[in-house]
């Protein structure tokens, strides 16, 4: 499992300047409320908001984005307000928190094209802060390494809306890279035969 400490390193490289102290309470944070929670892998849940932080950490973004990845699903998953994220971390964080929450409510019913560039509109258009779309992404992402874990028919729709709404909006932020992974994972469980031929 990644180790804090490795997410530390690359702030400390990449940011130095950024309040690590913050960091590490949310580390701290995240851990104690998801404590009693595994991911369906049966690794301990705070491996995911861990994993969140360092693709985050990857893209060198502040820290203040690192926190809302770090605790993006306590207030989904737990009984945490985003209140509470506001007093313990700030109201940057609490904004971008709550927005990852209400990105993550959003259904994706139809896998027509209308309704998928809706959709990428509407992610757009629901966030004032940029940093809810780059966390959400990293979320995604995450969940795309992991994917295999799931029921075949949820591991379809989770690619398929990938695909549809997530990869084009890494597209449209110029985030050639996550965008490119994005894709292959979903292209890895929608057409398997074909990703192995290839």
């Amino acid at each position: 499992m990644l180790q804090f400490e490795e997410i530390v390193r690359k702030v400390q490289v990449s940011r130095p300047g950024d309040d690590l102290s913050l960091l590490r309470k949310a580390y701290e944070f995240s851990a104690s409320e998801h404590k009693a929670q595994t991911r369906i892998s049966g690794e301990p849940f705070v491996s995911h908001p861990l994993a969140v932080a360092n693709v985050l950490a990857d893209m060198k973004l502040d820290v203040v984005c690192l926190v809302a990845g770090m605790l993006h699903d306590v207030v989904e998953d737990t009984p945490t307000t985003v209140d509470r994220i506001s007093q313990e971390f700030g109201p940057d964080v609490a904004r971008i928190v709550e927005g990852v929450t209400k990105i993550s409510r959003i259904e994706f019913v139809s896998p027509e094209a209308q309704q998928a560039e809706n959709l990428r509109k509407m992610v757009l258009a629901m966030v004032d802060d940029i940093r809810v779309v780059l966390v959400k992404l990293a979320d995604r992402l995450h969940n795309m390494r992991t994917l295999e874990h799931l029921a075949p028919d949820k591991r379809e729709r989770i690619a398929r809306e990938t695909i549809e709404i997530y990869a084009p909006i890494a597209h449209r932020l110029g985030m050639g890279k996550i965008r490119g992974e994005l894709e292959d994972l979903a292209f890895r469980h929608l057409e398997p035969q074909a990703f192995e031929d290839v």
